[in-house]
């Protein structure tokens, strides 16, 4: 039965990995997926069943202990991007991120580049690589008019948004995942993470600067936003700006000293930025029934993508229970003689052809969180892993949140972001490994 269940696996993922082929939303089938793998183990557990045990014995504890603790595993994540979304959602509604196109402004290409690097790298540490990219993507819109330097421009947004989310622990759903189970921690991701991720985007950035010559084209004048665009007054956007984000950026602070889940400093930062934007409606007396409500903007959030985490956290928890990746774990140990590089690089290649999401769920349920060694908490292995899935996804445009979302709002098309920035997206996480081995050499 395990076979079976592999396969009906791998089929589901071929499906989700086609998605755009198909035009059947991924969700739907990581959802299905999930319910068939946990029916195909739940009815032949009587071939898993451990002798000494009875069968009923054994199914009240997959059902009423194991698939209680996933869903609960999956929950946390679930919840904490719920939270982190909305409270994000909330900022940009009020005119939050306007001083990102303030602070880039500039008519020399080459200042617009590592400005654009620079915000990019440091907003998707703070908030995440898909929101980021989605921001500078249409900062950059007002400020850059030629629509092929424009895309030059794009590519090194996937490339920045997915580097400063990997040395994160709040910046990227992988790396979120592996802190919230305690593989990393956030000052051990951040401290040996920090200077890898910053030599995967100054590599394409140094080539980048040496190809880009000139200024850039004037952009036809704008009006700026009125006040009256916005619900609340500029004081009161600000202090909205400030509690969202400097309230995500003190999550690891509020684990750190309550030892709770960092979805509860989530859903605490949104409560009170809730409490604050009720109170700031009701000081200037407008309508109940405004979009930029917390309680409206909560109907607007992508319940896809969070559906599509239950889906295939839950589906690759099936296929951990079956002992399959476990198996899979040390095959590939062997395979590679145990070098963690090889096989975090491996991982990292992959990731960039299909969804990372999967891939760090199934290595976190292939290999075992150790006391002590490269598996303990913030080992060699767990911080490449995070390291390698965040960075890949940059090889090809389709292999990571931000370049779906960019690739969807400029037009840019696999050929031409494969011929521009493949070769420099894999020789920024090469240079980075090499970083990390060298930091590690060093200093650790």
């Amino acid at each position: 039965m395990t076979l079976t269940i592999v396969i009906v696996f791998l089929l589901g993922y071929l499906l989700i990995s086609l998605e755009s082929n198909l035009k059947v939303n991924k969700t739907a089938i990581a959802l299905l997926l999930s319910v068939v793998l946990w029916t195909l183990y739940s009815c032949s557990l009587a071939a898993y069943a451990p002798d000494g045990i009875s069968l009923k014995e054994f199914q009240d504890t997959i059902i009423n202990i194991h698939f209680v603790k996933h869903l609960g595993d999956t929950g946390e994540i679930i919840f904490f991007l719920l939270g982190a979304m909305t409270i994000v959602e909330v900022v940009d509604a009020n005119g939050g991120f306007n001083f990102v196109r303030q602070k880039l402004a500039t008519r020399s290409k080459h200042t617009m580049l590592w400005r654009v690097v620079v915000v990019t790298f440091l907003l998707s540490a703070i908030l995440d690589n898909l929101t980021t990219s989605i921001v500078m993507v249409m900062v950059l819109r007002k400020l850059v008019a030629a629509k092929k330097t424009r895309m030059l421009y794009c590519g090194m947004v996937i490339m920045a948004a997915n580097a400063g989310g990997a040395f994160s622990p709040i910046g990227d759903v992988t790396t979120i995942m592996l802190w919230i189970k305690g593989n990393v921690t956030s000052m051990g991701v951040i401290s040996e993470l920090l200077l890898p991720s910053l030599a995967t985007v100054l590599v394409p950035a140094l080539v980048m600067h040496w190809q880009m010559k000139g200024k850039l084209r004037p952009m036809v004048n704008e009006p700026e936003a009125t006040e009256e665009k916005y619900d609340f007054s500029l004081t009161q956007r600000n202090v909205v700006f400030y509690v969202g984000v400097v309230g995500l950026v003190s999550v690891p602070v509020f684990r750190a000293l309550t030892g709770l889940p960092p979805f509860m400093g989530v859903i605490l930062v949104l409560s009170i930025l809730w409490v604050i934007t009720e109170f700031f409606y009701r000081t200037r007396k407008i309508e109940s029934n405004r979009a930029n409500r917390v309680s409206k903007v909560l109907h607007s959030i992508d319940m896809s993508t969070i559906l599509f985490f239950l889906g295939i956290l839950m589906a690759v928890a099936a296929l951990e229970e079956t002992g399959a990746l476990a198996t899979f774990g040390k095959t590939l140990d062997s395979l590679t003689h145990g070098n963690h590089y090889l096989v975090t690089g491996i991982i990292g290649i992959a990731s960039s052809i299909v969804d990372n999401v999967p891939l760090v769920a199934s290595c976190m349920g292939m290999y075992n969180l150790q006391a002590v060694g490269d598996f303990a908490q913030d080992g060699i292995f767990w911080q490449l892993l995070a390291y390698c899935a965040g960075t890949g996804g940059s090889i090809l445009i389709i292999g990571s949140a931000a370049g779906v979302v960019v690739m969807g709002l400029e037009k840019i098309s696999f050929g031409w972001y494969f011929r521009h920035f493949s070769l420099l997206a894999l020789a920024g996480m090469l240079s980075g490994m090499a970083v990390y081995y060298l930091q590690r050499l060093i200093f650790f």
